[in-house]
């Protein structure tokens, strides 16, 4: 297994939709593996391809408080179940030190498949549905920070690229 590079804010191909995963195989396997120990590394709950840098419809997260109940959605698409929205202080490996309030969808019905391409469906809610809309917003090149005001975002953008500039 291997840590992989978190790209972050404001990287533009962050901005890149993913693609459809076309190939259950072994590799998928492994890039998978290579995910979970990128965001257990990284003390997230979850991290989407898109955010190492590979434009493929896949994401991993895992919410447990014992990081013990790791999941994987590839291809996932959402339906709202709930349309009331909830607000959660959300922050992001690809925009580390920043939390914002975010509101989302509280219950959502999610849609994938499995690394070996079998389709399910679970119904989420709390910070599972959070963290899965979050993580299919990257997919989506979409960011948290959209959802700011053009001046928080503008303020993050310049900390974290004077940051990235001073750390090269």
């Amino acid at each position: 297994m291997a840590i992989l590079k978190i790209i972050e804010f404001p990287h533009p191909n962050l901005r890149k939709v993913a693609a459809p995963v076309t190939s259950f195989d072994g590799k998928l396997e492994r890039l998978v593996e290579n995910m979970f120990e990128t965001m257990y590394e990284a003390n997230g709950i979850g991290l989407a391809a898109t955010q190492v840098d590979i434009h493929k419809r896949l994401l991993v997260l895992d919410v447990s408080e014992e990081k013990d109940k790791p999941q994987v959605f590839v291809n996932p698409s959402t339906e709202i179940i709930e349309p009331d929205l909830s607000e959660y202080d959300e922050g992001c490996l690809s925009v580390p030190g920043f939390y914002e309030k975010i509101s989302r969808p509280k219950k959502i019905r999610v849609g994938a498949q499995d690394c070996s391409g079998e389709k399910f469906t679970i119904d989420a809610e709390g910070i599972l549905s959070v963290c899965i809309q979050h993580e299919i917003d990257h997919l989506d090149g979409k960011l948290f920070v959209d959802y700011l005001s053009s001046l928080k975002r503008n303020r993050i953008r310049d900390k974290l690229q004077k940051d990235q500039k001073n750390s090269s």
